[in-house]
């Protein structure tokens, strides 16, 4: 799963939105849908400029938090996971090769 980009996602709003190509880009595929559906009403043309004004003033961090939350949660694992590996060679339980060992396994797997 790839993070997605804010800039991508105001650039599809604008000129994309009345199809809700924007959504489909943030995961929403049921609301593209029905932008797509409804695309002939122009509705979603309206709609799609609320949602670039949401998207140009949403922070970046509320962004992530809201379309990349699992990119975020699995860093944050990661992280974790590295942590208490150093914890245990740190603590003796472990040898340095071992934790190389391990470290390099786990960092290959990402």
């Amino acid at each position: 799963m790839e993070a997605k980009s804010k800039s991508t996602a105001i650039i599809l709003a604008f000129f994309l939105g009345g199809l809700g190509i924007h959504k489909f880009y943030l995961g929403n595929n049921f609301a593209g849908i029905l932008y797509l559906v409804f695309c002939w009403t122009f509705i979603p043309s309206l709609l799609s400029i609320f949602d670039f004004i949401g998207l140009v003033l949403m922070s970046d961090q509320a962004f992530n938090a809201q379309y990349n939350n699992a990119i975020l949660s699995t860093q944050t694992n990661s992280i974790t996971t590295l942590t208490e590996l150093k914890k245990l060679y740190d603590q003796g339980i472990i040898t340095a090769d071992e934790y190389e060992e391990k470290r390099r396994k786990f960092l290959d797997k990402l």
